[in-house]
This record gives structure tokens, sequence and C-alpha cells, in this order.
């Protein structure tokens, strides 16, 4: 692209962090954002082009960035004020504020609209107390996106208020949770008695519940829709451990691999029909099937994998803090592990089947007896 030669052209890549600042300045970072928060107001459907013509340049570490370019990205953009995307956009999208997300609870999780993590309005502040749980990379976090309770008096859906929470404010203890790796890569986030200025509240009191559902819908789309080679993504080891260990094979697996490779072919087939729709609006509850087939593939191709090697090959199980998800620059064991997490993670996959089920697919809904009860009546 000749806007991309251009800026190589006149941009050194010896110092990462100032490239990718003049990167974003240029309108080269989101190409779909507006001009002056890292985009030219081009179409969605140009970044992987423009990303493309930046390879071998500094990149993104979307190890410890998913969640800031992902998630809270595109909600400052539908919901922040100018002063919030001008504030916010930039060191998030450079990596020198990481931030991570202050959802579910151990109350409320797969059914989020129950939490119970309260904020009091003090004058021009908010005063939070809480509890959050399963929160990727908070030890790394400056900034967290943050639904907390603000009515309790009203139905759980309408009593919500959406905030960006600084991690480094007073009150906020971050504890790490040990996965089945031995790693702590995520953690709960004890709140108490922490104080946000009322300017770090996105969209309108009470609107939380509405603002949540795009950090939502652009989450599942963050997690399962990105873009995959034939042949790529995790199907990519499995297909190098079949060709390394011929003795390994079986007629059963074959048919197992092939089997995978179809539903893989379909769901990267899908993944570029979804962005097509990206392209030209918000990410809709689509995004939720995507993400439910990558959790599905994910597991059984790392299965797979280990089955060829014959060999778990992870033997680190000391406890540690990990600095980044790298799916790829580590080993089966490690994937065959990790991935067991990909169902849970970012929306259970059967929360996931109810949304396909009633907003994609159209089918009844599951009863609800507390839709219209007050949060504060609810049984806990």
């Amino acid at each position: 692209m000749d806007v991309v030669d251009d800026f190589l052209r006149d941009h050194s890549a010896d110092d990462r962090l100032e490239f990718l600042r003049a990167r974003f300045d240029a309108g080269l970072a989101w190409v779909h954002f507006p001009e002056g928060l890292g985009g030219r107001g081009w179409s969605r459907d140009q970044q992987q082009e423009v990303d493309e013509a930046f390879k071998g340049t500094p990149q993104l570490d979307f190890g410890v960035q998913a969640i800031g370019l992902g998630m809270a990205a595109p909600t400052i953009l539908a919901f922040g004020t100018e002063e919030q995307k001008r504030r916010f956009l930039r060191p998030l999208w450079t990596g020198e504020e990481i931030w991570c997300q202050l959802f579910s609870e151990p109350g409320a999780g797969s059914d989020l609209a129950t939490l119970a993590t309260r904020a009091v309005r003090d004058g021009d502040e908010w005063i939070v107390d809480g509890q959050k749980v399963w929160t990727s990379g908070a030890h790394h976090a400056r900034w967290a996106i943050l639904v907390a309770r603000t009515d309790p008096d009203v139905p759980k859906h309408r009593g919500l208020t959406y905030f960006v929470c600084d991690m480094h404010a007073p009150g906020v203890e971050v504890r790490p949770l040990r996965q089945i790796t031995g790693e702590a890569e995520f953690n709960e986030v004890f709140l108490t008695g922490v104080r946000l200025g009322d300017d770090l509240r996105l969209g309108q009191v009470g609107d939380g519940w509405r603002v949540a559902q795009t950090t939502l819908m652009n989450e599942r789309v963050a997690i399962g829709g990105n873009p995959v080679r034939r042949g790529g993504g995790m199907m990519g080891p499995v297909l190098d451990a079949w060709r390394e260990h011929p003795e390994h094979r079986s007629h059963d697996l074959q048919q197992r691999l092939l089997k995978i490779w179809v539903e893989a072919e379909v769901t990267r087939l899908s993944g570029v029909r979804l962005r097509e729709q990206l392209a030209v609006g918000q990410p809709g509850p689509e995004g939720s099937g995507m993400k439910l087939s990558f959790a599905k593939l994910n597991q059984e191709l790392s299965g797979i994998e280990v089955e060829l090697n014959r060999d778990l090959g992870y033997d680190d199980w000391s406890f540690r803090r990990s600095e980044s998800v790298d799916f790829f620059g580590r080993g089966p064991g490690y994937r065959y592990l990790r991935a067991k997490g990909n169902s849970i993670e970012g929306g259970t996959s059967e929360i996931l089947r109810n949304i396909v089920s009633e907003r994609v697919l159209g089918l009844p809904s599951e009863p609800r007896v507390d839709k219209d009860v007050p949060w504060k009546d609810l049984p806990r």
C-alpha cells in the first residue's frame, strides 16, 4: 500500500514504542477508527491489508493486550466521551497501558447481570466495593473495564453502570489464581472503598448492561473470529505431528482428523463471512457461534496432537506468574492443558449455545422468572 510505503520510508523501526506511536498518529492502527483516534475512517476489511504491509516491523503483544484491543477499545469508541477516547486509545494500542476486565464475580459468572459489586455515588465520585474473579492480566493492568450495580431497587439488567477502573487506585487488591498449567495468568480482584471519578463512567448511569453487550460481542469476535489461513491456527501443529509420527497414525485417528479438518474449514470460512459483516456494522450474536466453535476445535485438536506425540511434554508445574498467553510458542502439553479454559473464558459454551439458539436461530427463550424482580429481592 502506498500510504504504508510512505510511512515506512519516513519512520525508523529502531525504537519500538516511538514507531507504534507514530503508526497510531498516522491513522494506521485501527484503520476503520476515526481520524485522530488511530484510524482513517476506512472500511474495516482494509485492516488485514494494512497489517500485512507492516509485517517485519514492531508488532503489538496480543498476549497481554488482547482485552484492551478487543474489548475495551471498541467500547470506548462506542460510548466514551471525546476526552476519554483521546486519553485512553493511543496508550492502549501501543501497549503503554494494559487493560483487564472486571465483569465476572464468584456469584455472577454465566448470569453476569446478577453481579453484586456496588458503586455508590458521592458527589463527583463513585465508591466501589465488591469482588471480581477470573480477571486475566490484572497483575499487568493499568486500567480495567468494570460493571457495577448502582441501583439495587430495579431488575438486575437495569441497575448497572459501566466504568473505567484505575487499577492503581487505593483499595484495589489483586490476588493470583493458579491454573492447571501451574501458571497464574488470571486473578481475583477485591475492591474496597475504591473511589472513581464520574469522568471514568462510560455511558449513562443505569445503562451498563447495554454498554457491556458491546464489550461481550466484541470479546467473542476477538477470541473466535481472528483471521486464520487454511490449515493454520491449532490445526498447524497437529498436521506437523501427523507428518512427524507416521508410526502413531491409525484409521480411527485419520477419520477424526478428516472430520475436524472439515469443521475447521467451516469455522474459518464462517469467520471470513463474519468479518465481512463487521465491515459494515457492529458485531452481533453471530460472534458467539464463532467463539463456541473455536473452543471446541482447540480442545479436540490439542487432544489429537498429544495422541500423536504420545507425550504430554509438559513438566513445569511450578507456580508462577504468566507474562503472556502464547499457544504457538509453547509445547503440545501446554496447548492441551490451556485449551481446557477456552470453553469457559469469554462466555461458557453452555451460555453461548443459548445465545445462538435464541438470538441467531430465533428459538424460544428459556423461562426467566427473575426478569422483572428487583435485584435486592433475588435469592442469593
